[in-house]
């Protein structure tokens, strides 16, 4: 064989490996640009490594919150034998294993790390090359590519990891946003205050869309019903639950004339019902005849409204438990009072009784007491906003946990 003969064979094999190696990397790009499967971009690393490089072991690492190993083949040790935040993550280069203290590194020869910028996110072992095979003769030499496919193969997986997740909060959002408006429209949208009465509302969403729900429903010109309550749980399931519970709370006022007892065993039933067990509703509900005076109330679980006449302070919790708690409600205790002029009545839901400062202590009903107390000239509207200041005031730089609501009436 002559000397250009030998030099005509050495291009060939080398032109030969670089169409394999732009070959595989156009398969490679061709199955992340039609969207491939994880299961089908790793059968097609596969294929290149084992079938075309003749790699006949292999182990591959990679990062999603702990070290899991997403391929493998010609190994019969487990993967959780390899511990690899102890034994690779110091490795940045790629490395021939000569010899270890780990018996079960010593069955491979090359790590091949892959970093983006200086956070590793992947680690490939492999053992048992074929030093024969004009692909990957000498070993070391195709190590680069291997480690720019894997490269590929890993970045690929991890940014359809990233999408499916960025779909799933969009989901998230999706939903939030559907409940929040869900739950606005179930709120009322004026109150009356005249020479009669004052009633205001005010409502603050933190975080997640909650339960939280308050209505007035007149009944005739001398009589209304109100309340306020609570859902546990957040999110759309919980405005749900909420929306089938408003509506049935105004069919059963406007279309019977049951009493609050009757009105709240029915809507215990209707709970109970469509959440399954699996959630509940604490309620406060009263029914006032402004000429009588009379206030008739029911308290289902919830925080105790407090009903004040500016020198004396009760809590209102006559009733019975949470509904949706239990398939037949406990007796229903059907409390009465009688309403001074200009009396008031607050209530309110959890998060503002709950609500923590920096030293994880609760804004209390003392405070509350005292701010109503030293704001009780005040309307309604005013009195809210004023609540929920000093509530501000008490938590500082504590961030919220909860939604909160707040009900207020004046009875003049």
């Amino acid at each position: 064989m002559t000397e250009e003969t030998k030099k005509g064979g050495k291009l060939h094999d080398k032109l030969s490996l670089m169409d394999f190696k732009l070959n595989s990397l156009l398969d490679i790009t061709k199955a992340i640009n039609t969207n491939n499967s994880t299961e089908k971009l790793l059968e097609i690393y596969k294929f290149i490594l084992k079938e075309q490089l003749g790699i006949t072991k292999l182990m591959l690492f990679t990062y999603d919150n702990n070290w899991v190993c997403i391929l493998k083949y010609g190994i019969k040790a487990s993967s959780k034998e390899i511990n690899v935040k102890n034994d690779l993550t110091k490795i940045r280069e790629i490395t021939v294993i000569e010899s270890s203290s780990k018996d079960y590194l010593n069955s491979f020869d090359v790590v091949i790390p892959v970093f983006h910028k200086e956070s590793p996110l992947a680690y490939l072992l492999i053992g048992d090359l074929d030093e024969d095979e004009l692909k990957i003769s000498p070993t070391i030499k195709h190590m680069p590519f291997i480690q720019t496919l894997t490269n590929i193969i890993v970045v690929a997986i991890e940014n359809k990891r990233l999408a499916k997740e960025g779909i799933k909060q969009e989901l998230i959002k999706k939903e939030l946003q559907v409940a929040s408006e869900m739950q606005a429209l179930l709120l009322p949208a004026n109150l009356p205050s005249d020479s009669k009465v004052d009633i205001a509302a005010l409502y603050k969403a933190h975080q997640q869309v909650g339960g939280d729900y308050y209505d007035y429903i007149p009944v005739d010109e001398d009589e209304f019903v109100f309340c306020i309550s609570d859902v546990s749980g957040k999110g759309i399931s919980a405005a749900l639950l909420m929306a089938n519970f408003q509506a049935n709370l105004r069919a059963l006022i406007k279309y019977t004339n049951y009493s609050l007892s009757k009105i709240v065993e029915e809507l215990n039933a209707s709970v109970t019902l469509s959440a399954k067990g699996e959630k509940f509703i604490t309620l406060f509900i009263a029914r006032y005849n402004i000429i009588s005076r009379k206030l008739t109330y029911i308290n289902a679980g919830h925080n105790h409204p407090v009903f004040s006449t500016g020198s004396e302070v009760r809590y209102l919790v006559s009733g019975t438990t949470g509904l949706g708690m239990v398939d037949e409600l406990p007796a229903i205790e059907e409390a009465q009072l009688y309403v001074p002029k200009n009396s008031m009545l607050l209530c309110y839901t959890d998060g503002l009784t709950e609500i923590e400062n920096e030293e994880n202590e609760s804004f209390s009903m003392e405070k509350l007491i005292d701010t109503i107390h030293k704001n009780y000239e005040h309307k309604m509207a005013r009195l809210n906003e004023l609540i929920f200041e000093a509530v501000d005031k008490h938590r500082g730089k504590a961030p919220f946990f909860d939604d909160t609501a707040l009900f207020s009436v004046r009875f003049y």
